[in-house]
Order: structure tokens, then C-alpha cells, then sequence
């Protein structure tokens, strides 16, 4: 392709290369270049790209696309936003995928998972689309995943991704979108037919330093979509329908939406209640336990609506919908008078609302076992803490992801919100002993909630993953519990 086509639509402040110049593929990683690559060096946190433009230019790149002048001799186009400019020339390159598909968008801090999830259930079995799927537990085209590093992979990944889903014949694309995403532009050129907001809170931080820069990051999102679905509920609605620059749907568990939840129930095998507009009345029924799961229940209607489904063919495919793996997630424990469950509430807000709403459901006590990650916002570590120990009839406090921080540093910020009068609770580092222990003290009725891992089937210390998958090791400890009693 040439580099004039690449270039179609990016904002460029100067062209000092030939636009005939024939491109073979872009990159923005200095070690992945070859003969004819265009380099895009991208300013980062912990390196700037164009550092590594000599590096580029050795390896063959034919041109470099930067936000700063080169201080060598080499082609170049100078552009305004060098992250923007990556964006757009990855989505030129392979074709412009995004413009082919439907692509929705879900935002927010907890409830992202679930609710691309679940709408892919609702869209493949009520439109019998091919549907494909861009967010934290893995890439799907159809019924094949595909690994994923983050959230939202970055813009030249996203696009290479879009190409193969639109090869595959995908019509529609649901992906979660990141407020580093957005951000960072990973998302830039891409509009959707629709969006919706789950909630916000306290995350990130590390990153956005305010909730306010946080809640604006977030934002955006609802500018470049055709239809906005809100969850009306949240503290931050306003600031997101505000920044709305089209119709709007909005949902509530409290009766003061568009789409609201009347007549719940809650139950430990899921959810009932009667999605009510001003037009219908419709029952639900979706098997995920859990009062949030009313929320991400009534987002899925609502984005289902905007893309001009009927809401009854919607409530009538989510009640056949699968539950998410490390949402609320019951885990097979055979001859035990207790239950386990896995949540991947990692955040203040998700956790709260993991442990509240297993205690409208548990006629017995409420195990807690969590920690915080590494490398990621301390701020919140005190408030999972309190909230933690506050919220459950005992707590374990463990490890999760240190990654490049020790484990007992953490599990330090963490106790710095605990108070005795709080309630009870242990120290165990090793996060399989840990489990181990809440399991050897459950008694009947009670339900152990691991909260944190989710659907992840690793644990990240010192920068390095190791397996560690959940339901493993309750499998495992059941087991070594049965040969131990004969």
C-alpha cells in the first residue's frame, strides 16, 4: 500500500517523504520492523519511540511517522498526534474493518465482562449473527478465543484483530472499552453504533490521578456513538449523559430509567425481575446470582434495544445466556455442606458489591478471600480492606497479582484499613494456602467467596506469571480432604 493511502484522513502537519512510497506493514515496535515497515514511533511512559528511530531505519523502515521532528535525516511525516496517527494508519491499512462491522462499545469500572458477554449471547441467538468479541478474558471470533494481553489491545492490534473477525464474516463486534483506550487512542477513528456506561468508581488512579480525568476519559466514548445506553443508577451519570452527543437510553434498578427493574428477586441460582418500559413489561430471568447482575442485566436489554432488538426476544435469550466465567461463578463442590464462589471484584466498589450481594442469598457465614495487585493504584488498597473485612463474617487476606511489589508491602496497605471492631480476620500470604484455609474452616451454609482472579488462571509475582487457577486448587483441596479422612 502506499504511504498517500495510509495517510487518508490523519491529521499531518508536514509530509517529508515521498507519498508513493510503497508501505509492506506498520508497526510502533522498533524490534518488529523489516524491509519497507512504516515506524510509527509512539511516545510512552517508560520509553519514547523515538528513541528507537535510528533502530528503525537500520532494520529498513521506508518512512517514520512522529509527533516530533526527527533530528536525522530520515523520511518522515510529522503528524499531531502520533497515538491518533497509529490509530488511523493501522485501520487504512487493513481496509478500514471497524466501518464494515457494528461495533458497540461497554465502559465503565465493574460490570464490562459480564455485559459483552451476555450481549453476545443475546445477538448471536436473536439476530444469529456472528459476533465477535474484544475484552479482558480473551478475543472471540464466533466460539473460537483467542489470548489477550489487556483490556483494549493496542490500535494497530485492534485493527489486525477487526480484519480477521470481518473475514471470518462477523456483522457485529462488542468490545469493552478501556478508559486507557480511550485515552491513549487505541480506539481513535472507530465509531460505534452504539455504547453503554456500567458505572464508575474509585480505579486507575494511578494512571488518571482524579476520578474527575477518570470519569472524562470515560466519557468520550459517548461521543463517537449513534446510541448511548446509561446506567442511570450511578453517581456519574450525569457527567456522562452530558457528554452525549446522541439519543440516549437509560436503565435503572431503582424505577428511574428508560428501561427499568420492577418486582426483583434474588435467589442463590440467579436473578428474577420485570424489565418495564413505557411501552412493555417483560419478565427476566437470568441464572447469575447477585443484585449487580440486575444492572448488567438491564445494560444488555438496553443495548439490545438501541440496536432495534425486540426487548422480549432479548429477555427471552438471556434467560438461555450461560453464566461469565469469574463472575459470580459457582464452583463444583461435591458432598460439601458449604459453597465457593469466584468474582473477579478486584476494586472497592466491585468488591462491596460481590460480598453484598452473596449475603442477600447465604444462610450461613460469609468467607472473604482477597488481597490487592501490585504495581496499580495503592490508594485503594486501605478501602479494600475495610470494606473487605466489614462486608464478610471472616476475612482471609491474601495475595493477588504482586507482580513487581512484595506481597507483604501490600497486604501492609491493606491492613492500614482494618480495625479490629471490624471483625475477624487472618493474614495468609500464599494465596492456595489461603484458600486452603477458608475451605478447612466453612461450615454448613457458609459460602467462601474468592474474590480477585476471576477468570484468570495465573498469578503474577515479580513480573513473571505462574499458574494458579482457583477452581484447581478447591478441586485439589478436596480431594487431598477426601484420602486425608479415607
Amino acid at each position: 500500500m502506499k504511504l498517500k493511502e495510509l495517510l487518508r484522513d490523519v491529521p499531518v502537519l508536514a509530509l517529508c517523504a515521498d507519498p508513493e512510497t510503497e508501505i509492506g506493514e506498520v508497526c510502533c515496535d522498533s524490534r518488529k520492523v523489516s524491509e519497507g515497515s512504516l515506524f510509527v514511533a509512539v511516545s510512552g511512559f517508560s520509553s519514547d519511540g523515538n528513541r528507537f528511530i535510528p533502530m528503525a531505519m537500520e532494520k529498513g523502515a521506508a518512512a517514520v511517522v512522529t509527533a516530533r521532528r526527527p533530528e536525522t535525516g530520515v523520511p518522515y511525516v510529522l503528524v499531531e498526534s502520533d497515538r491518533l496517527a497509529l490509530a488511523l494508519i493501522s485501520a487504512n491499512f487493513f481496509g478500514r474493518p471497524a466501518e464494515k462491522m457494528r461495533i458497540i462499545g461497554v465502559t465503565g469500572t465493574n460490570g464490562k465482562t459480564s455485559v459483552t458477554l451476555l450481549l453476545k449471547q443475546v445477538l448471536e441467538t436473536v439476530s444469529g449473527a456472528k459476533v465477535g468479541l474484544v475484552g479482558t478474558v480473551g478475543n472471540m471470533i464466533g466460539g473460537e478465543t483467542l489470548p489477550t494481553e489487556r483490556t483494549t489491545p493496542e490500535s494497530c492490534e485492534l485493527q489486525a484483530l477487526f480484519a480477521r473477525m470481518w473475514d471470518a464474516g462477523c456483522t457485529d463486534v462488542i468490545m469493552e472499552v478501556s478508559s486507557h483506550a480511550l485515552a491513549l487512542e487505541r480506539v481513535g477513528g472507530i465509531h460505534f453504533a452504539a455504547a453503554a456506561f456500567t458505572n464508575l468508581t474509585e480505579d486507575h488512579l494511578d494512571f488518571h490521578h482524579t476520578m474527575d480525568a477518570y470519569c472524562a476519559a470515560k466519557a468520550e466514548l459517548f461521543r463517537r456513538c449513534d446510541w448511548a445506553v446509561v446506567n442511570r443508577d450511578d453517581s456519574y451519570a450525569d457527567r456522562i449523559l452530558a457528554a452525549c452527543t446522541c439519543p440516549v437510553l437509560t436503565t435503572s434498578a431503582g424505577g428511574k430509567g428508560d428501561l427499568s427493574a420492577e418486582n426483583v428477586e434474588l435467589h442463590a441460582e440467579g436473578i428474577c425481575f420485570t424489565a418495564v418500559t413505557a411501552a412493555e413489561a417483560v419478565p427476566v430471568h437470568l441464572g447469575i446470582p447477585g443484585r449487580f447482575t440486575v444492572s448488567n442485566a438491564l445494560t444488555v436489554l438496553g443495548l439490545g434495544m438501541a440496536l432495534g432488538l425486540p426487548l422480549s426476544d432479548c429477555a427471552d435469550a438471556l434467560g438461555k445466556a450461560r453464566g461469565v466465567k469469574g463472575r459470580v461463578e459457582v464452583v463444583p463442590t461435591p458432598e460439601t455442606p458449604y459453597s465457593v464462589l469466584i468474582d473477579y471484584a478486584h476494586t472497592p466498589d466491585g468488591l462491596e458489591k460481590a460480598l453484598l450481594s452473596v449475603r442477600d442469598f447465604c444462610r450461613g457465614r460469609v468467607i472473604a478471600v482477597f488481597g490487592c495487585g501490585g504495581d496499580r493504584d495503592p490508594v485503594k488498597r486501605p478501602i479494600m480492606g475495610e470494606i473487605g473485612v466489614k462486608n464478610s463474617d471472616f476475612a482471609v487476606i491474601t495475595s493477588d497479582n504482586p507482580r513487581t511489589e512484595a506481597p507483604m508491602a501490600i497486604i501492609g496497605d491493606i491492613l492500614k484499613g482494618v480495625k479490629k471492631e471490624y471483625g475477624p480476620y487472618i493474614v495468609i500470604e500464599d494465596r492456595r494456602a489461603a484458600i486452603r484455609y477458608a475451605m478447612d474452616i466453612a461450615k454448613k451454609d457458609d459460602i467462601i467467596v474468592l474474590a480477585g482472579k476471576g477468570h484468570e488462571t495465573y498469578q503474577d509475582i515479580g513480573g513473571h506469571k505462574h499458574h494458579l487457577d482457583e477452581r484447581e486448587e478447591v478441586r485439589a483441596h478436596l480431594e487431598e480432604l477426601r484420602k486425608r479422612n479415607g
